[in-house]
């Protein structure tokens, strides 16, 4: 059984997704689902806070979903990953018995991605190169982490004509992130949301064919789902995607590699 290893329900302050409508929707698609709910510990000292709090209570979510989990549904977290949330995020993860945890960028020097202002003054090459800068250095310092979430995110929020993230662009930035997330055993992420466009499939493909030629083996796929009708979207693409490349889609228990049949 396939999962889509990354969505949100109430946990994360900007889903209002109901857990319990979440599982039968999984199941009525025939996928796994891991709840893996926002910790982005200093958001509320970001330079553009918007009144949300990414920050939860794991013992209280523990509480509350523990009942559901089991084969098919697992409990997890996706932290965003600062130089200033390490020791906070590694006690964060410490309180329950997290079954997997997504490590992404969603926050660059002080500004999220989502808004405007981190890219006020910057042109594309110079705001690509940073994030991605900070993605390969924090994949370094959080080896806690066991999936790097969406390498393509900020290709959502860019404000640039042409958003795509391309590997002869950006070779050695990304072959870098490739390259410390192999060095601390993390497994990449290919993040479904983005792929119903039949573009970034294609734009992918050489960065996900590059982490396979270093030695990357695994990917998980996460659909970021933030309401039901998003959970497994576009698995089908991913699943030939994977294929194509050799890599081998797999979920986390506990913490540990879970491979999948399909």
């Amino acid at each position: 059984m396939i999962f889509d290893s990354h969505s949100h329900t109430i946990f994360s302050s900007d889903s209002d997704m109901n857990a319990q409508e979440a599982a039968i929707k999984a199941a009525s698609l025939g996928i796994g689902l891991v709840f893996t709910e926002h910790y982005d510990y200093d958001y509320c000292f970001s330079k553009n806070f918007k009144d949300m709090d990414f920050r939860f209570d794991p013992e209280e979510y523990w509480k509350s979903y523990e009942h559901m989990r089991g084969a098919d549904l697992r409990l997890g977290a996706e932290v965003g990953l600062t130089m200033a949330s390490i020791a906070p995020n590694t006690e964060f993860i410490a309180k329950v018995p997290f079954d997997m945890i997504i490590g992404s960028i969603h926050c660059v020097d002080g500004y999220d991605l989502y808004y405007p202002s981190f890219y006020e003054g910057k042109d594309k090459k110079t705001a690509y190169e940073s994030y991605l800068a900070i993605m390969a250095e924090m994949a370094v310092l959080n080896p806690y982490i066991d999936v790097l979430g969406h390498i393509d995110y900020i290709c959502r929020y860019a404000p640039y004509d042409n958003k795509s993230l391309l590997y002869n662009e950006y070779r050695e930035s990304i072959d870098s992130v490739l390259e410390a997330v192999l060095a601390t055993d993390t497994v990449m992420e290919l993040n479904t949301r983005r792929l119903n466009d039949g573009q970034t499939a294609i734009e992918l493909m050489p960065i996900y064919k590059r982490y396979h030629d270093l030695g990357g083996r695994y990917i998980t796929l996460g659909s970021d789902a933030h309401n039901i009708n998003a959970i497994g979207i576009n698995f089908g693409i991913a699943r030939d995607f994977a294929d194509s490349i050799g890599l081998k889609i797999v979920t986390f228990c506990q913490r540990e590699i879970e491979l999948i049949k399909y």
